[in-house]
């Protein structure tokens, strides 16, 4: 059960909290509260602007990426545990699930989502990006949500999934989505924001990349694109994903991290998620290609596997043994990082 999710501490208490967080934060396995970096051109001209985009500093500069977890993971907590946690772990911002089931529910969007900025920010974090299941531009409650995100100056945010209809042809889904997307676009485009859509592996639309790419490479890449998962990418093209990265570099504002491997059990292969560097995914080439592609944004931090073993655990114990996890991830993947790119 969440805490008090909408009870409003004092100004004194947020401070305190915040501080404290602060603290932690820097002293936490020596982790800046920067984001990290790679060797990297300038920034995507279209991120100029965007609040928490990947600063440019010039051609051989260092980039910096801001790492955010996906609140996902840390749905058992708060809005302000919730980001101390985060704080504590040495994050730089927050990907706030604002979906049903999420930290923030679509219809208490306009109450609850500014609560939740505050405690984020109260933190010492930044609150740049959320995930959402939106895909239909004529619910009442898509444009709400990126009307008061937009208002708290979140500016990416992932849409839900499209599923392909198998009664119909391969282009007349396309042409569904495509006209879906289009018209997102256009409620983006009012708000300022950017919506991403994820290459999710398995039976989705946008799985194998060039479907997604089918959709919105006509559109202006300043408010749609996708947000490039990398342990996905790797699922449906083990070696052929830097192809598909290419394909789509510019429409990629965001990016997703996570790493998995392939698992023989009971005479079946399944795929298994993994702690950062010990899956599948080639972290040193995948960086390279960002930086060959001059491919900058938010990442989003994904923990699939088991934060702790047993759901019943005392909630402190749980937050405790979240936080451990979620700094040993984030420290394995700025290590990964700072790899020379060779």
């Amino acid at each position: 059960m969440k805490k008090n999710q909408n009870q409003q501490p004092s100004s004194k208490s947020r401070q305190s909290r915040r501080d404290f967080a602060r603290k932690l934060a820097l002293a936490g396995a020596g982790l800046p509260l920067a984001g990290s970096v790679i060797s990297a051109g300038a920034a995507h001209p279209s991120l100029a602007g965007m609040t928490g985009s990947l600063t440019g500093n010039g051609p051989g500069k260092k980039t910096s990426f801001k790492i955010n977890l996906f609140s996902k993971h840390l749905q058992f907590l708060g809005y302000e545990e919730m980001a101390e946690a985060c704080a504590m772990a040495g994050y730089d911002g927050v990907d706030l699930t604002v979906r049903p089931g999420g930290h923030v529910l679509p219809e208490n969007v306009e109450r609850d989502l500014p609560l939740a900025a505050r405690a984020v920010r109260d933190a010492g974090l930044e609150l740049i990006m959320m995930t959402t299941r939106i895909t239909d531009p004529a619910d009442p409650r898509t444009e709400t949500i990126l009307r008061v995100s937009s208002e708290l100056g979140i500016r990416y945010y992932r849409l839900g999934y499209y599923h392909y209809d198998h009664t119909l042809d391969m282009e007349k889904n396309l042409s569904i989505f495509r006209d879906q997307m289009s018209r997102l676009a256009a409620i983006n485009e009012k708000y300022g924001m950017h919506g991403a859509y994820q290459n999710h592996a398995g039976n989705y639309f946008g799985a194998p990349v060039w479907d997604l790419w089918q959709v919105i490479g006509e559109l202006d890449p300043r408010w749609t694109g996708c947000q490039y998962d990398i342990r996905h990418a790797v699922v449906e093209g083990a070696r052929s994903w830097p192809l598909g990265l290419e394909l789509l570099k510019d429409h990629i504002r965001c990016l997703v991290t996570k790493d998995f491997r392939w698992s023989r059990e009971e005479g079946e292969w399944q795929i298994k998620n993994v702690p950062i560097g010990e899956g599948m995914v080639d972290f040193q080439a995948y960086f390279k290609k960002l930086k060959e592609l001059d491919i900058a944004g938010p990442i989003s931090m994904h923990i699939e596997y088991p934060l702790f073993p047993d759901r019943k655990m005392p909630p402190g114990q749980k937050k405790s043994m979240a936080i451990k996890t979620i700094r040993k991830d984030l420290e394995s993947l700025k290590k990964l990082m700072e790899l020379p790119l060779t």
